[in-house]
C-alpha cells in the first residue's frame, strides 16, 4: 500500500491530507472519507487503509485545517477537549466543505493513481450531512455516497431538498438509540426519500448507539453491527465505482 500524508491547497489555505490507495494495478477509483467530529487521526487512518486494500484511493482531510492542523480528541493532548472539538465543529458548514470538495477534485484530477472519473463519499457523524451535500452538490461526479450514523440529515438546513438532484446511490446507516440523529429524523428522511424515488436506502442498526462502528469507542462498539457496515460500504462502492 502507498500511504501520503499531503497539504492540498484550498481556497481558504492548505488542508493536511492522509491518502492510502494499493501500489498496484491503478489508477483506482476514489473515495473522500470525511472525518468525524474527535478530528483526524490514526483511527481513521487505519480504516481509510482498510478500504484501501481493498482497491480505492481514499482520500482523508483534516476539514479543521483552518483552526487546527492537528486536532484528535483522544489524542491525551491538553489542549484537545470536548469544548475545543464543539468550537471546531460549529466552524464548518457545507458550504466550506463543498470548497474543500472541489480542493479534493483538482487534486484526483491530477494524480495518475487516482481514476477521478469514479468517485465515492463517505462520512460518519457531523461529515454524514457533508458526503450527502457532496452528493447533491456535484451529481456529475460523486457515483455514490454514504452515511453512518449522521446527524443534521433532515429538516431545516439538510441536504434533503436537493436529494433529488443526486444521480449516484445513497446510502444511509442509522443506530436505534440516537441523541444526535433521533428516530423522527431518521423516518423523516426515509419518507422524503422514497417520495422523490431517489436511489437511496435507509437502514436503522438493531440495538445500535452512536458510535458503534469505531472499535476506540468502548461500550458503544458493536462488532457485528461494525462488520455490517463495512459490508454495506463495499458493496455500495463495488456497485457504483467498478
Amino acid at each position: 500500500m502507498i500511504e501520503q500524508h499531503l497539504d492540498i491547497a484550498t481556497a481558504d489555505g492548505t488542508m493536511n491530507t492522509f491518502i492510502t490507495h494499493p501500489e498496484e494495478d491503478g489508477p483506482h477509483p476514489v473515495v473522500f472519507f470525511y472525518m468525524d467530529a474527535p478530528g483526524k487521526r490514526e483511527e481513521l487512518h487505519d480504516m481509510a487503509r482498510r478500504l484501501g486494500t481493498a482497491g480505492y484511493y481514499v482520500v482523508l482531510p483534516n476539514l479543521y485545517y483552518r483552526s487546527a492542523r492537528e486536532f484528535d480528541l483522544f489524542s491525551g493532548e491538553p489542549t484537545h477537549t470536548a469544548e475545543r472539538m464543539w468550537t471546531l465543529m460549529t466552524s464548518l458548514d457545507d458550504a466550506l466543505v463543498l470548497s474543500d470538495t472541489e480542493a479534493l477534485f483538482a487534486h484526483v484530477d491530477a494524480d495518475p493513481a487516482a481514476d477521478a472519473s469514479r468517485i465515492g463519499a463517505m462520512g460518519y457523524c457531523m461529515s454524514g450531512p457533508y458526503s450527502f451535500a457532496v452528493a447533491c452538490t456535484f451529481p456529475d461526479r460523486i457515483k455514490a455516497a454514504a452515511s453512518i450514523y449522521g446527524v443534521r440529515l433532515f429538516g431545516e438546513g439538510s441536504s434533503a431538498p436537493s436529494a433529488a438532484n443526486a444521480r449516484g446511490e445513497l446510502y444511509f446507516a442509522c443506530a436505534e438509540f440516537d441523541d444526535y440523529a433521533p428516530q423522527a429524523m431518521i423516518d423523516g428522511l426515509d419518507a422524503h426519500l422514497r417520495e422523490i424515488g431517489a436511489n437511496a436506502r435507509v437502514e436503522v442498526y438493531p440495538g445500535t448507539h452512536h458510535g458503534f462502528a469505531f472499535p476506540g469507542r468502548g461500550p458503544l462498539y458493536d462488532k457485528p453491527s461494525a462488520e455490517r457496515h463495512w459490508e454495506r460500504l463495499h458493496d455500495l462502492f463495488s456497485r457504483n465505482l467498478h
